[in-house]
């Protein structure tokens, strides 16, 4: 087990409210030592205040998943600063078909820009892709890593309906990342799974959603903590096997 003063270092994405901020409380509450990120450098430093003034081990670092120079710049703080990264928890997404919505119609693949579908996949697929780029050979070093992505049910190729193509693509997208560093990363001791966190109140979902956040971050939470020889390359929904 790898070990940064005594706990295991996790980085969490888009961190500052919602899943993210619940996935870096609970984890932090596990012993594990939390790098809470985000793209908004005032709010996460709040978001950050909130879990420290509960004695919880969480520290803030500003990052956007969509710049390269903001990703290395983590990157080389975690090198220098700590010498490792145990866990990353890919949670920064957005749902940008939404600003193409009109009424209660969700928005056509033939009246949504491309630029939609561009947007997303440059935040839910481009950035997540950048992040392992810049984190994972930290984890390879110390042959030790487990990857959580934070993927949806709408980016199910099984059961894929019409209509928010931007999400429902950058979905489909970081699921297939997971494959692809799944087979890659094979050889060493890093576990990388999607997971489906269900219709959630939160800011993206709604508080017409059907689930508390602690229920949506509860599987990102049990694979964040795998223990070896745990599954990889899956997608999971309520720590159950999800159907591509």
């Amino acid at each position: 087990m790898v070990i940064y003063n005594g706990r295991k270092v996790a980085v969490v994405t888009g961190a500052n409210r919602g899943i993210g901020f619940e996935i870096c409380k609970e984890l932090a509450e596990l012993g594990l030592e939390v790098i809470l990120t985000s793209r908004d450098e005032e709010k996460g430093k709040a978001a950050c205040r909130r879990l420290q003034d509960r004695k919880l081990p969480v520290q803030y670092h500003q990052m956007d998943v969509r710049y390269k120079d903001s990703i290395y710049r983590l990157s080389a703080f975690l090198k220098k600063e700590i010498g490792r990264c145990d866990i990353l928890v890919n949670n920064a997404g957005i749902f940008p078909d939404a600003q193409n919505a009109g009424g209660d119609e969700w928005p056509s693949v033939f009246t949504t820009p491309v630029d939609t579908v561009r947007t997303a996949m440059e935040t839910n697929v481009y950035g997540p892709m950048q992040v392992c780029q810049a984190i994972v050979p930290l984890m390879i070093k110390n042959n030790y890593g487990r990857i959580v992505n934070l993927s949806s049910g709408m980016g199910q190729l099984t059961y894929m309906n019409g209509h928010c193509p931007g999400y429902r693509i950058s979905k489909t997208g970081i699921n297939a990342l997971t494959r692809i560093l799944s087979e890659e990363l094979k050889d060493y001791n890093i576990l990388i799974n999607s997971m489906c966190p269900g219709w959630v109140k939160t800011e993206m979902g709604g508080q017409g959603a059907t689930r508390e956040v602690r229920e949506g971050a509860d599987t990102a939470i049990w694979l964040a903590t795998l223990s070896d020889g745990g599954p990889s390359g899956k997608f999971f929904r309520d720590r159950k096997v999800f159907v591509w």
